[in-house]
């Protein structure tokens, strides 16, 4: 409540002051204020008493003073001071060749077409450089910029870091809000890839459930559900044994093969080649045959005479 009166407080006063203001600034003579006030109450004032009369305005032709101050504008300076020129536009080389001679070179402009009056702009300015270029040279004005002449930019360094950095909060802002969106069409990816890895699950399980049921009520004899497992399980390992077939040596290897040598090839050594197979050098027909030799008849083993383990462990047991 105390800010409610206060506030109509302060506007009661505002009020009261700009009145103040205003009779004092506005209505300097408060006495013919209160002169038009009787006048008006008495009815001596009437509508269409007071009518605003305007005063003709007086032209001014000082003749003497324009002169005056034409004569002050004008000052006989050199050209190189005041840089002015006054000529027609150029003349077209395509027209001139047609024979043809345009309005723009007479001057006379069509101000609602656009084409021509820039046309006009341009060839006016042309003919101006064509004019002016030797005059500048003749009075020694360079016309060419300085091969290591270095004008001051119109910003300041500092400026331009603002600007600069500006431009990469910006840059950094935009590609934060791209990161951000690809991440939430990743997460949205994901989570499509999830829900149908689950729902394939749930369908793969719904049927194996299936077909144990009917085994179980005897409908059908068939265990192939059961061998769909085995055969994934076994096309996976096939795939990794050929992963790793394809690959080679890791880099371990390949270093101590370079630094200690290769040790040669291990395998495949009692293997047949063309020569040992022809080779019959070697070949005794008395061992082939089994014929001789030592160790008693033909058949018969040697016989162990070490004792068996329930004999030793009694032999110990008297000891």
């Amino acid at each position: 409540y105390l800010s409610i009166y206060l506030s109509i407080y302060l506007s009661i006063y505002l009020s009261i002051y700009l009145s103040i203001y205003l009779s004092i600034h506005t209505y300097p003579n408060n006495k013919s204020i209160n002169n038009l006030q009787e006048a008006f109450a008495k009815g001596l004032l009437k509508a269409g008493m007071n009518v605003l009369v305007e005063k003709p305005k007086k032209s001014v032709n000082n003749v003497e003073g324009l002169k005056q101050c034409l004569a002050d504008f004008r000052k006989d300076l050199p050209w190189v001071e005041r840089l002015d020129l006054t000529n027609l536009p150029a003349e077209d080389p395509l027209s001139k060749v047609e024979g043809k001679v345009p309005n723009v070179t007479n001057g006379e402009v069509n101000a609602d077409d656009d084409f021509q009056r820039e046309m006009f702009f341009y060839r006016q300015a042309q003919a101006t450089a064509l004019q002016a270029l030797p005059l500048l040279n003749k009075n020694g004005i360079s016309t060419k910029r300085p091969d290591d002449y270095f004008a001051e930019m119109a910003k300041s360094d500092q400026h331009m870091q603002k600007i600069r950095k500006r431009l990469i909060s910006k840059q950094t802002i935009l590609e934060k809000s791209e990161k951000a969106k690809k991440l939430r069409e990743q997460r949205k990816f994901g989570k499509k890839v999830q829900i149908e890895v689950i729902q394939k699950r749930q369908k793969e399980k719904k049927a194996m459930m299936n077909a144990v049921k009917k085994y179980q009520k005897g409908m059908t004899d068939k265990l192939d559900f059961l061998d769909g497992d085995q055969k994934m399980g076994k096309e996976s390992t096939q795939g990794s044994k050929k992963a790793l077939n394809k690959k080679g040596p890791n880099a371990k290897r390949k270093f101590k093969d370079q630094k200690f040598g290769f040790g040669g090839k291990k395998s495949g050594k009692k293997w047949n080649t063309k020569e040992s197979h022809n080779d019959v050098s070697s070949f005794r027909a008395k061992v082939a045959n089994a014929k001789g030799g030592k160790g008693g008849k033909k058949g018969k083993v040697g016989k162990n005479k070490r004792p068996g383990k329930s004999v030793r462990k009694k032999m110990k047991s008297r000891s």
